[in-house]
């Protein structure tokens, strides 16, 4: 799909519709190469009358699918059967397939909570391969690098949250900041911190973090 005469700066990444609660806003298509969604997504995005002639796949086993939209290409649906990967797995290793490094998600959260917690498995996965950010409605989330900068976050919700334990964080320019503290899912978290300063500071020694940065908290 060729958006290089629109006038609008178009970045590397792909956008990548799945099956969980839809966005309530649309992201700007523009700023992508390459956009897809899976055959769940689908639905959702023709109910909200998203252009579905934009799209570059629809990938999936096609259970929830009941027929294909006679004005998108057929050649556009992927049919991935194989039951012992799910949706977005698939799809993401069809983006990896073409090139792809990086891939915003929306979708990835609400409806049924082992689903998001299954996404939240299949990007810990590709990790290395594919820098994925997933976005809802109160937040976007990731994992990080062991050594981390974001900056222009002041005063926004930011919680770290250890996948599934994680030594030796520390922090700068949050609200609490941490000192070489281990973080671990079975005894401590770090959660509904906030920033207080435009550029954070995350480094740790070892295992994985998932960082959410949301709206302003104060």
């Amino acid at each position: 799909m060729n958006r290089k005469n629109t006038g609008i700066q178009v970045s590397d990444k792909a956008l990548l519709f799945i099956n969980g609660n839809p966005p309530e806003i649309l992201p700007n298509i523009e700023h992508y190469k390459l956009i897809a969604c899976t055959d769940g997504a689908f639905h959702y995005l023709k109910k909200m009358g998203f252009s579905l002639d934009k799209l570059d796949f629809i990938s999936g086993d096609f259970d929830s699918h009941h027929g294909f939209d006679e004005k998108i290409d057929h050649k556009k649906f992927i049919f991935t059967p194989d039951q012992n990967k799910t949706d977005f797995q698939k799809a993401l290793e069809i983006i990896l397939e073409k090139g792809y490094k990086k891939v915003d998600v929306f979708g990835g959260s609400g409806g049924e909570q082992d689903h998001f917690l299954g996404n939240l498995t299949v990007a810990f996965r590709f990790k290395n391969d594919l820098e994925i950010k997933f976005f809802d409605e109160n937040s976007v989330y990731y994992f990080i690098g062991r050594n981390y900068k974001i900056n222009d976050v002041k005063n926004k919700m930011m919680s770290l949250y250890p996948f599934p334990e994680t030594k030796n964080v520390i922090t700068k320019g949050l609200n609490w900041n941490l000192s070489g503290e281990t973080l671990s899912v079975t005894t401590n978290i770090s959660t509904r911190n906030f920033a207080n300063e435009d550029e954070v500071e995350i480094r740790f020694d070892d295992g994985e973090i998932l960082l959410f940065v949301g709206a302003d908290y104060v």
